[in-house]
């Protein structure tokens, strides 16, 4: 393809790929992410030489590559759970944002291309009725997951009985002959924080007449699997729902199927995420036309009730500094918190700082080219450039592909992007409805309970657990890094752990890989101080 069209055959591709281009004639190295970024690709340069890989573990190998945390990443990990592209924790490792290409010339020119962007490639539907925008969504859908399909190994459905997951199987059963297979992952109990799902996932399994297989997770099966889960991550990935992905990647995988499809990008493509609805209600009252003085007034008193680090002030010092209220769908710490949580080095590095700073192209990008500035329309494309690329996306490549599994993602197909993002934000939105066209596009494919009942999502009884078996683990490594390293202020974390919640199991995580993959101790001696098995990486 490239030797008959050059670089402008990546126009004429479809689906997920990283690729390494090397044009003998020219001298010229393209390296290549898919349009969305399901597929990640790494590099350093240095030494006078660039290193490429699909894995950072592997531009590890390199005896010439710095093994340091890069700490404007770390700054902003902070914030979204990942590190905007193209930067990585590592200190000189960077990655492509998806739907970019970079070029190496022979004179060792680097340029970087972006040659895939939605907004330039949707056809606004403003006059279509929502039974035509229905019938668009379904029709394409089918055919993004009709070619999925196509392939020499045996595939799959990952199963949790929601909206997205029993469309991927009711639509994989149409024209299949022999009997699908299903995954689906639950918890050896209910827990307070998570109910179990499987009796809606063997409700769509049944109907559909797929072969449904399921286990059921327990706290040893995370205890088991941590160590390994940082090893595969390459960054950390403070996302407890790797531990169900993997593991059903691993029942997947143990039933002889080498595909499977997930369902990633639905809720971002069509209003899925109840947390949304509260953050555009919260937008939308503050574009109510109040005057500025009030506002700074209220947020004075914010700040002087100690309120500093809450939401609402956050909302209020954003609007006020003429940002988006919505920086992510996945914010663990707000920029008072994340200040308050810094060594003194780093408080006094990142003064005047903040992580908006890290997805100020994405906000510039979406300004000049949405079709419709809508606060859905920035939620959507923000995250399908963050969020999703470098953290969903990212935790079902490292699982899947951890144990030899590859999965494809149908709602992500880039076709099917271009349609959701052609449907005007109050379709979607309709009555304040989660997936309101999503639904009525796929009512009549899917039974009406699944479409009907509340969204509970793939989640991970982590608050349970953490305060089961790895509380004490937790605060031993935590106050240890305190007394070793130069990134956290130690009191903030004594009063961190006195509170536990999610925010402690993603400062661990941050911990265990930089014992994993930077301090040099630990990988050489492979064991923590606290007993907890670490893998070399190199």
């Amino acid at each position: 393809a490239y030797e008959e069209w050059g670089i402008e055959a990546l126009q004429k591709f479809r689906g997920m790929f990283g690729i390494g281009i090397w044009d003998a004639k020219k001298q010229e190295l393209y390296l290549v992410r898919d349009r969305i970024g399901v597929k990640p690709v790494y590099y350093s340069i240095h030494n006078d030489r660039l290193v490429f890989a699909s894995e950072i573990k592997a531009l590890l190998e390199d005896s010439d590559q710095e093994r340091a945390v890069d700490e404007e990443a770390f700054f902003h990990f902070l914030s979204f759970l990942t590190t905007p592209a193209p930067m990585t924790l590592f200190k000189g490792i960077k990655k492509l944002p998806g739907g970019t290409w970079l070029k190496v010339t022979p004179d060792g020119n680097v340029e970087e291309h972006r040659y895939w962007d939605v907004w330039d490639n949707v056809t606004p539907m403003k006059k279509a009725s929502e039974d035509e925008i229905a019938k668009k969504i379904l029709s394409t859908l089918k055919d993004a997951v009709s070619l999925r399909k196509v392939s020499d190994v045996p595939v799959g459905v990952f199963l949790s009985g929601g909206i997205d997951s029993s469309t991927n199987a009711a639509l994989f059963s149409e024209g299949e002959t022999a009997q699908v297979k299903t995954f689906s992952i639950g918890y050896d109990k209910d827990y307070g924080s998570y109910k179990n799902e499987l009796h809606y996932a063997k409700s769509v399994a049944d109907r559909f007449g797929a072969k449904y297989f399921e286990r059921k997770l327990t706290i040893d099966d995370l205890m088991g699997f941590l160590p390994e889960m940082v090893r595969l991550q390459d960054e950390p990935i403070a996302d407890p729902v790797c531990v169900p992905v993997y593991f059903v990647s691993k029942l997947a995988r143990d039933n002889g199927v080498i595909v499977a499809q997930v369902g990633e990008g639905s809720d971002e493509l069509f209003w899925g995420y109840p947390t949304w609805r509260l953050k555009l209600y919260l937008q939308r009252a503050n574009d109510i036309p109040v005057p500025k003085f009030l506002k700074r007034l209220l947020l004075k008193k914010l700040k002087a009730n100690g309120k500093e680090g809450s939401w609402p002030y956050t909302a209020l010092e954003r609007v006020l500094d003429g940002k988006p209220l919505f920086w992510g769908g996945a914010e663990a710490f707000t920029e008072a918190q994340k200040h308050d949580l810094l060594s003194p080095r780093l408080k006094e590095k990142f003064k005047g700082h903040t992580s908006f700073e890290g997805i100020q192209g994405i906000w510039d990008r979406y300004q000049a080219k949405a079709w419709e500035k809508s606060h859905l329309n920035w939620m959507t494309y923000l995250d399908l450039n963050m969020r999703l690329a470098e953290l969903l996306l990212m935790r079902v490549d490292k699982m899947s592909m951890g144990v030899s599994l590859e999965g494809r993602v149908p709602f992500l197909d880039h076709k099917f992007v271009e349609v959701a993002m052609s449907i005007p934000s109050g379709v979607k939105t309709k009555w304040g409805n989660l997936k309101h066209i999503l639904k009525k596009a796929v009512r009549g494919v899917i039974p009406d309970d699944i479409i009907d009942r509340p969204k509970q999502g793939f989640g991970v009884p982590v608050y349970e657990w953490l305060f089961d078996r790895l509380g004490k683990d937790i605060e031993k490594e935590l106050l240890a890094f305190c007394k070793e390293t130069d990134f956290f202020d130690e009191t903030t974390i004594r009063r961190y752990l006195k509170e536990p919640g999610a925010q402690l199991w993603y400062l661990y995580n941050f911990v265990l890989w930089y014992r994993q993959y930077i301090e040099e101790s630990y990988r050489r001696v492979g064991v923590s101080k606290y007993g907890s098995e670490l893998h070399p990486i190199a």
